[in-house]
């Protein structure tokens, strides 16, 4: 008894029956449902409709549904001698099989056939498959048939070919030198097909080998030969888009120009006229000419071109700056920013209309506009470039730009400053518009620039104190505000300044407007504890409201955060057992001098504060916490720990004198101290850990108790190119837990920038410490190769 299978569903009925489904449900049901019924006819051997149900499986697959099931029945119409078959199979191994799996290996017989087979059309099947699914043992087996193709007198087998070869090249770099007699060539080819994928296979050599550059370079006069015949030529109706004659070939033309060209001046000579003719003589109506000019310019700011074709190059970045299309600005944008340090003078000339794109709607073409103007700010343009920043800061400028736009303000302003009084005026507008958006390494910089200005202290804390007293919900300006109460508290209250407008302002306005901070809700423990130390300071400097200090700071005794309680305690045993000594205790914190500021560099992080033992910590800049008698060292005077922190808040006094004892300061706040002398700190090991692709990370490690460790690590760029972007994971064996702090920046700037960032270890087992770094950052906008290393070189002992 003859068994017959019931009639398949044609493709077209079942992408009709899955449209139709009014439910994800109901279309899992269908495809369930068809996928069986294939299943069963594969199972069957059915010849006659294996090719409609392969056709049904691969839209199937279109969908995301699992279509593996099916590899095998492609390889079976790729052996089919029918051209139907072979299409179908040739598609579906495209789809279903990669070099991954193993199953595409029994492809390459079929493949090896069709290769030297006398239609056309099957040769044709197979290039366009093995150009989608080659393997390098593919590729190996299979480079002879190619190059036997290459030197074919039937054009459309050639260009194919030559795609082909690209894919095997790419595979199996060694087969290089096999192609290359063949596409010198190539490139007096007539058909454009031919001369197309000719291009893009030398421009491929080029880049895998660049030995291959110096063989090509003899071929320029020809490419530039075909690139002139192109901008010269009338109508051709089998190559003009939108009125430019076979604009593809064009721009593979310029992208291997690019290459040849790149630092070699007596080739870019012979390139510069025509890429004039180009520059000048396409049609920049439609986006076949504006794509052709982009990648003109692209070449000519990547080979040494003369300074009037850069310029020319600059210009047309310029007018597409112009476009009403959203994406050509931004190409135009992205691109000056790339070019910007080739020629910034060119670049300048486009300032104007570089600023208008700060208006746009689109945040991507803000963020590039504001980016570019950060390139060009210099002496000269200081005040009007960074004028409209703060004016973009405070009306358009988007949540997720603000911090990076504050920080890179302040760092700007403190680099081209034309005076100190433009100087604090720009601090006191970001820090105004900028609310909590401001970092805070940013407070911490500006805090120090504060205090190495004093003939500006007068104004800076009238401004400061008015700020505050009208907005207190903005926790970087609160902070940085009563930093500077706390500070010249007595300048603010003596009288009007020199400076500005005259306002008369009373001690008791300014007790009232801290203890409006401390005593609500709005400001957070950060700000608080600014503010607990600056009543502490203005103690010493107001004269009628000290006591009202003192109540205040007494009330914060019994709070529920630990650390405004123990300053508060601290604060209040010094009131009332050593107050004779609270004056020099509190003096002003003393002028840096040029030298012993560090040196910042563009884009780079304001302050590194490399000794912090917590963000929190950071912010109070009052005292570290190794131990409680370092503690109470610090809060007399630092006699005991880093003496180079120029962030404490409590200073020591120039006569400060190292007690005889540590009994005498364990003593100080009435706590028992012990006899023990104060511990001497450990060195800090240092550990390299990458040094590659100009990134090099070092790793300092401190042991801060039992299985638990500090390791701060610091990232340093030597390249002569700055770093945006900057992304430094870690990860431990299971048995070791680690927390990553957020870096100090994402930027790092060239010849030497540096950022910093803290992680902590702990390590309850005891188990050998190992850990693997993973590096990404962004060149000139362009995402660099990840970077991953190994650190096995922990000290033993940790």
């Amino acid at each position: 008894m003859v068994n017959i299978l019931p009639t398949t569903v044609k493709l077209r009925d079942l992408i009709r029956q899955i449209r139709s489904a009014r439910t994800a449900a109901e279309e899992r049901t269908i495809i369930s449902k068809e996928c069986a019924s294939i299943r069963d006819s594969f199972r069957e051997e059915d010849n006659d409709n294996r090719c409609r149900n392969v056709a049904k499986l691969l839209y199937i697959h279109m969908l995301g549904y699992p279509a593996h099931f099916g590899q095998l029945e492609c390889l079976k119409l790729v052996a089919s001698p029918r051209f139907v078959d072979k299409r179908i199979g040739y598609l579906g191994a495209m789809m279903l099989l990669d070099e991954r799996q193993d199953v595409h290996l029994l492809v390459t017989n079929c493949l090896k056939n069709d290769l030297a087979h006398s239609t056309q059309f099957v040769s044709g099947l197979a290039l366009a498959a093995l150009g989608n699914i080659c393997s390098a043992e593919m590729g190996r087996d299979l480079a002879s048939e190619i190059e036997k193709l290459l030197k074919s007198s039937n054009a459309y087998l050639r260009k194919k070919a030559a795609l082909c070869a690209v894919r095997i090249i790419k595979k199996v770099p060694d087969l290089i030198e096999i192609y290359i007699p063949l596409t010198k060539a190539l490139i007096n080819e007539r058909n454009h097909g031919v001369l197309l994928t000719s291009v893009l296979l030398i421009r491929e050599m080029c880049t895998i080998n660049p030995d291959c550059i110096i063989h090509f370079k003899k071929c320029i006069f020809n490419l530039l030969r075909v690139l002139k015949n192109l901008i010269m030529a009338g109508y051709s109706p089998e190559h003009d888009v939108a009125g430019c004659s076979d604009p593809f070939l064009q721009v593979q033309l310029l992208q291997l120009l690019a290459v040849l060209g790149k630092d070699d001046q007596e080739a870019s000579d012979q390139m510069n006229d025509i890429l004039a003719q180009v520059a000048t003589n396409t049609e920049t109506s439609k986006n076949v000419g504006n794509a052709i000019l982009y990648q003109t310019v692209l070449t000519i700011m990547d080979i040494e071109a003369e300074s009037g074709l850069r310029v020319l190059a600059i210009n047309i970045l310029g007018r597409f700056l112009l476009n009403a299309d959203k994406n050509i600005r931004y190409v135009a944008l992205n691109t000056l920013l790339r070019t910007v340090h080739i020629d910034k003078a060119a670049v300048q000339r486009h300032r104007n209309t570089i600023i208008e794109c700060l208006a746009d709607n689109d945040i991507s073409i803000k963020k590039r506009a504001m980016e570019l103007l950060f390139a060009l700010v210099n002496d000269n343009n200081v005040r009007s470039v960074l004028g409209e920043l703060v004016n973009f800061l405070s009306k358009t400028a988007p949540p997720e730009l603000k911090s990076q736009l504050t920080s890179t303000i302040i760092l700007l302003a403190d680099k081209y400053a034309p005076s100190k009084r433009w100087y604090m005026d720009t601090i006191l507008k970001v820090l105004i518009n900028g609310g909590h958006y401001v970092r805070d390494d940013v407070v911490n910089s500006i805090t120090q620039s504060i205090a190495d200005c004093p003939d500006m202290y007068g104004f800076i804390v009238q401004k400061l104190f008015l700020a505050v007293k009208e907005d207190i919900s903005q926790q970087p300006l609160v902070q940085v505000a009563t930093w500077s109460i706390g500070e010249y508290g007595d300048i603010l209250v003596a009288g009007p300044c020199d400076i500005g407008e005259p306002v008369t302002i009373t001690e008791k306005e300014v007790v009232d407007v801290l203890e409006h901070i401390i005593t609500g809700s709005v400001c957070n423990s950060i700000s608080k504890n600014y503010t607990l130390n600056a009543l502490m300071k203005l103690s010493t400097r107001l004269n009628t409201e000290s006591e009202r200090i003192q109540q205040i700071i007494s009330c914060f005794t019994i709070n529920t955060n630990v650390e405004l309680q123990q300053r508060s305690v601290e604060y209040r045993t010094i009131f009332k057992q050593y107050d004779s000594m609270r004056p020099a205790l509190l003096e002003k914190m003393p002028i840096t001098s040029n030298n012993d500021r560090p040196v910042t560099t563009e884009q780079d992080n304001l302050i590194d504060d490399r000794h912090s033992t917590s963000k929190e910590q950071d912010n109070l800049n009052i005292m570290t916490a190794d131990s409680q008698q370092d503690s109470l060292l610090n809060l007399i005077g630092g006699l005991v720990g880093d003496s180079n922190n120029n962030n404490n808040d409590v200073m020591p006094t120039a006569n400060s004198q190292p007690p005889p004892s540590s009994d005498l300061l364990m003593d100080l706040l009435g706590l028992d101290g012990g006899t023990s002398p104060v511990p001497s700190k450990p060195s800090i090991p240092l550990v390299q850990a990458v040094s590659k692709q100009g990134i090099n990370v070092s790793l300092s490690l401190q042991r801060e108790d039992e299985g638990r460790i500090k390791i701060t690590a610091e990232s340093t760029n030597t390249t002569d190119t700055t770093v945006t972007d900057y992304v430094l994971q870690a990860a431990v064996p299971k048995s070791i837990q680690i927390s990553l702090h957020p870096a100090s920046s994402s930027v790092i700037t060239g010849s030497g920038g540096s950022v910093y960032q803290d992680m902590f270890i702990n390590n309850p087992t005891k188990a050998t410490l190992k850990m693997r770094l993973k590096i990404s950052y962004a060149i000139n906008g362009a995402k660099a190769p990840e970077i991953q290393e190994t650190v096995n070189s922990f000290p033993v002992s940790y």
